[in-house]
């Protein structure tokens, strides 16, 4: 949450100074997620699980913890061709550093292109149906190649984020049939003020967004920055009812 003092002051507040509050039981959740990154490592030869990464707060903890452990899990992002400079800057300096190969995904070049010249660059803004349809060409379609083989991802999930993920589970192992995909969620517990504390203690490199009150940073086109009291996910596509704030990502069929 910020802090009615520095906005009044209009004074750069960075996102560690004003989030960064560990949970009492901080150092506990910890050790837990250490433990489930070493677990999924175990599943599988190596590079059967890999990390999903939008390059959020989340994901560059995660990213930053399976580096320390020296764990063989390779990273994917899903560059969707609609990222802001700063995701872009900072998946740069993540592939110059990172011992875990960063992995990239784009979207079908001629889908991208058909899309626009049939609905238009700022379609998404017209109805849910277009909104979803450009999800499915930049993100979904690329999701679906970066998995093909796996046997499980690791995503930055946590229950405090919305009310669609307020039961996310350590592990989900709900598509392990359908898919054959264990999907393991360390950091569920974590609340926003662990995230930055481990992320100040650590001087984890994080998008710079974060700073501009971007909790959650995704598209360009959908994601803005949020006012005091809002709601942590009310910066993604704001334009939209609550209940339909997912891309498909994490959404069960």
């Amino acid at each position: 949450m910020m802090t009615s003092s520095l906005l009044s002051r209009g004074a750069p507040a960075k996102a560690t100074t004003v989030h960064a509050r560990p949970s009492a039981d901080f150092a506990a959740k910890l050790e837990q997620t250490r433990a489930l990154l070493q677990q999924a490592a175990a599943l599988g030869a190596p590079g059967a699980v890999t990390q999903a990464s939008s390059l959020g707060a989340e994901d560059v903890i995660i990213t930053h913890l399976m580096n320390a452990l020296e764990l063989d899990i390779p990273v994917f992002v899903l560059e969707t061709g609609a990222l802001h400079t700063e995701t872009l800057a900072l998946l740069e300096r993540t592939q110059a550093h990172s011992r875990a190969p960063i992995v990239v995904y784009k979207p079908e070049f001629d889908a991208v292109i058909q899309f626009i010249r049939q609905n238009g660059q700022d379609a998404m803004y017209r109805s849910i149906e277009l909104r979803k349809a450009c999800c499915q060409i930049r993100k979904m379609e690329p999701l679906a190649r970066a998995l093909a083989g796996k046997q499980g991802w690791i995503t930055g999930l946590r229950r405090e984020q919305s009310n669609a993920r307020a039961e996310v589970p350590a592990i989900d192992t709900s598509e392990v049939v359908s898919k054959g995909l264990t999907k393991f969620n360390p950091l569920t517990d974590w609340t926003l003020g662990d995230v930055w504390h481990y992320i100040a203690e650590n001087q984890v490199d994080y998008n710079p967004l974060h700073d501009q009150f971007f909790p959650s940073i995704g598209c360009a086109p959908c994601t803005r920055a949020i006012s005091l009291g809002e709601d942590f996910r009310a910066g993604r596509w704001w334009w939209e009812d609550e209940a339909a704030k997912e891309c498909g990502l994490h959404v069960k069929n």
